[in-house]
Formats: C-alpha cells, structure tokens, sequence
C-alpha cells in the first residue's frame, strides 16, 4: 500500500510545483501588464498637464497684456488731465495779467484827472478864502456900523438876543410839558382804571366778617347749671383756662363767649362741646379738655397754612411763616377776616402783576404775606407792617417781598413796582361792599370830621361825605375859588385827610366850582 501512496505523494507535489510556477507566471504577465497600462496613463496625463499649462500660459499672458492696455490708459487719463488743469491755469494767469494790466491803466488815468482835479480845488480854495476875507470885512464894517445906530456893542446886542430866545424857550417848554403831564396824567389814570377793573372783575372771593362773640348752642337750659357748675366753680376754671368770658344769662339755649383774641374763642367754644358731648364736667375735666383743644387748634393752624400756599401755588415758604398764614383764619380787620383778606390780596396782586408783565407768583407771595405783622406772637410797639418785614427778612424772604410788606402803608419807602401793586390790591379788598365792619358811632364820627376837614380851609361853601366815606365833595364859592386855586384845594385837603386821619383804604377828595348867570324875562 505505500508502494501505491508514495507516487501518489509525489504527484501531487509535482502538481503543487507545476501549478505554483504557473500562478507565478501568471502573475508577473498581469503585473507587467498593469505596469505596461499605468505608463500609458501617466504619460497621457503629463501631456493633458503639458496642455493645460500651455493653455494657462496663454491665458495668464493675455490677463497680463490687458491689465497693461488698462494701465496706460489711466495713465494717459491722467496725463490729459494734469495737462488741462496747466493749460486752465495758464489761462486764469494770462486773464489776470489782461486786467491787472487794464487796473494799471485805469489808475494812471484816474491819478491824472485827481491831479487835475486838485490843481482845480486849489484854485476853487484860494478864491474862496480871498472871498471870506472881503466878506468878513464887510461883516466888521456892518458890525460897527449897528453898533454906532444902537448905541450897543456886538457882545451886549448878543447877551440881550440870547436873554429873549431863552425866555421864549422857557415858555414853549413849560407849556409842552404841562401838555405833556396833562396827557400822560389822563392816559395813566385810564390804563390804571383799566387794569384794576380787569383784575376785580376775574376775582370773586366770598366775605367773611368776625364778630367779638361766639354763640354757643345747647339742647336745654339745663347744661347750663352743669357748666357753672356748684359755686360757680366749672366757669370760672374754664374762664381762667381759655381766657374768654362766658355769658349765661337767661337767653334760651344760648350761651355767649366773648372775647377779642378768635383763636381763644375758638378753643373756649370746642372745649364747651367736648365737655358738654361728653357729660363730665368738672375743673380737672376742663383743664384737660382745654388742653387737648390747643393741640388740636395748633395742628389746625399748621394745616390751614399749608392749605392756603398750596391753593395759591406759592412754594418754599419757612414753616413759622405757615404758621403765622394759619394763624391769620383767627385774627380779623376792621371785622374782616384775616385770612381771608389776605388771600384776596394775594390773588389781585397776581392777576394785577400778570397784567403789567410782571413776576405774578412774586406778587402773590407778597400779597399773601404782606399783613402777616397782625398776628404777632407778643405784643410789639412796631407797626404791623414793618413787623411784618422784620419777620419776612428774618425767614429769608426775597428783598423785593420784604419791601412790599413794609411798604404798604407808606412806612418805608417803596424799591420796586411789587410793592404800589400790594398797597393797591389791598385798598380794593378792604374797599369791597360788605368787606369791612365798623361800630356806627366811630363810622358816623369820621365823616362828621371829613366834612369838618374841608370846611377848615377858605372858600368852602358846601361839604358831603359819601360812599361811605370814601370820597368827599367839596363845594365852593366861584367868587373866592378860581380854577388853579380850586386844583390846590383838592391837594390841601387829601393831605390834611392823609395826615390826620386813620382810616381803611382810600378818600378821594372832589371840588367842584360852579358859575351861575341867572337873568330873568319879563
């Protein structure tokens, strides 16, 4: 049996050899091959290469040429344009050489005719001059000639001339200027007349008018006993704790408090319907109640002038002068209420201000302010207007307001146009039908010496004091009184008014002069 393996052994290993020999040559005729056909690409590549170079070549060569035709033509654009610019220029110099050359001309013709021209002023000159001395002759000649005739020389006959123009220049000027004052005297008085009806006709304010009493009203007479309490002893602490007199007498369900000082009446009158609403009525009670009041007045106070700038619109007031404006609601003038008055003011003033152009919140401000010396928190000597501005100036109060305080009543004098705006505006508001309350006798006795004012000069026939005492009528004798006598008649008699007599607001002072011819027909 292994004779039958081994040459089956060696057959197959000659087939292996056979066959791997052949595989080997097959495969060297492939790679021949493949090599064969990569040298066949790669030398068909190097040609396309070969092209494609040559083709970028031309074309980068052609880029280039173009670049330069462009190049050149920049350059002669330029070229051409520097060229023009020199020729323009040489142009523009020759045109002004032309002209500076025709300027030369001109001025040499000019200087000729200005040298002919002098020698002719020359000539004009030296006869005028020869002239002026024969005139001047002939002037010394006539001169002494009238000087002979008159009896005068030059320098007296000149004396008296200027003596006659200037008298006849006094006249002529004091007649212009009494024309002048009549004129402008007319046209003021209208302007003014004008502007203060304007104002009081956009201001409607309501009054107030203050009385010395308060009425207190109770549900039963009663309560009455209760607030006099046993021996009187209830009225008296609250008497002795407010300061007020308290009436009760037999007037039904009415007890009076009267005092002069409305600020304490005011707290007399809350602490009563505290006390009454309450029921406990007793000396300790009261004193307690009353002082619970005063806080609550003061903070009332407080709140009322912070009220009051803030509806006027007036800002960075110091808070004692709050205070004080508060204060105003319980104080009154001549029966008019305090704060009332000077809220009016302060309104007329601004709306006034606004019509003459003025600063209308500074004229308000002074308005407002400007009776603020009537609530003084300790009795003073000073009139209340320069209290007033001694206060203003105290609390920084700008120096045009603080003169319109003291100034409006003629105490100080007057810096600026606020000040106779103030002065104005309270008049009208003291002057208001119904604004002011003054006892009968005290009222009947001022006109009585207004009408006594005016019989005191010469010449008085007649004498009547109406509207209240705001304006007085005089009549006189037109044989005694002429027209100019009647004008300073007029003026004597407001001073001597202003001068001796206290009153509110203004007296206008009337004369009248009436010529009477009386003929009668039979």
């Amino acid at each position: 049996m292994e004779a039958y393996i081994l040459p089956i052994v060696i057959g197959a290993a000659l087939g292996l050899t056979i066959g791997y020999v052949i595989a080997k040559s097959l495969e060297k005729i492939k790679a021949t091959k493949l090599l064969r056909n990569t040298r066949k690409e790669a030398s068909a590549l190097i040609k396309e290469a070969k092209i494609e170079a040559a083709a970028l070549k031309k074309e980068k060569i052609l880029q280039a040429k173009e670049k330069f035709i462009e190049l050149k033509a920049a350059h002669e654009k330029v070229i051409l344009s520097r060229d023009k610019k020199m020729a323009d220029a040489e142009k523009r110099i020759r045109d002004k050489e032309s002209q500076v050359s025709q300027q030369l001309d001109k001025h040499k013709k000019l200087t000729a005719e200005v040298d002919v021209k002098r020698a002719e002023f020359d000539k004009k000159n030296d006869y005028l001059e020869r002239r002026l001395q024969e005139v001047e002759k002939i002037h010394r000649k006539q001169v002494e000639n009238l000087e002979v005739i008159s009896g005068l020389s030059a320098e007296e006959a000149k004396k008296e001339l200027i003596s006659s123009l200037k008298d006849e220049a006094n006249t002529d000027a004091l007649s212009l200027i009494q024309e002048t004052i009549e004129e402008s005297q007319l046209t003021a008085a209208q302007e003014s007349k004008k502007i203060i009806l304007n104002t009081i006709q956009r201001l409607g304010v309501e009054q107030t008018v203050e009385n010395c009493v308060s009425v207190f009203n109770i549900e039963n007479d009663d309560i009455k006993g209760r607030i006099i309490g046993r021996e009187g002893r209830n009225i008296r602490a609250l008497e002795a704790t407010t300061g007020v007199e308290i009436i009760v007498d037999d007037t039904p369900e009415a007890i009076i408090l009267s005092c002069f000082d409305p600020v304490r009446r005011e707290i007399a009158r809350l602490s009563l319907h505290k006390l009454v609403t309450d029921g406990r009525i007793h000396p300790a009670r009261i004193e307690e109640v009353v002082r619970k009041t005063e806080k609550q007045i003061q903070q009332e106070i407080n709140e009322i002038g912070k009220r009051t700038v803030i509806d006027l619109g007036i800002h960075g007031i110091h808070p004692e002068l709050i205070k004080t404006i508060g204060r105003m609601k319980y104080r009154s003038s001549y029966g008019q209420n305090l704060l009332q008055h000077s809220r009016e003011v302060a309104n007329l003033c601004g709306l006034m201000a606004a019509e003459l152009g003025l600063n209308a919140k500074l004229a308000k401000r002074a308005g407002l302010l400007h009776d603020i010396g009537k609530v003084p928190e300790s009795e003073s000597e000073l009139p209340h207007a320069l209290l007033g501005m001694e206060w203003a100036e105290k609390y920084k109060e700008n120096e045009v307001v603080c003169n319109a305080i003291g100034a409006h009543h003629d105490e100080i004098e007057m810096k600026s146009l606020i000040a106779p705006i103030v002065q104005v505006c309270d008049a009208i508001s003291g002057a208001r039908p119904g604004a002011r309350r003054q006892v009968l006798d005290s009222y009947i006795q001022r006109l009585k010496d207004l009408e006594d004012i005016a019989f005191g000069f010469p010449g008085v026939q007649k004498a009547y004091a109406i509207q209240a005492g705001r304006e007085l009528r005089v009549l006189v004798e037109s044989e005694k009184v002429d027209d100019v006598r009647a004008s300073e008649l007029s003026y004597n008699i407001s001073q001597k008014i202003q001068n001796d007599m206290t009153y509110p607001g203004q007296v206008r002072v009337t004369v009248i002069r009436e010529t009477r011819v009386v003929n009668i027909a039979k």
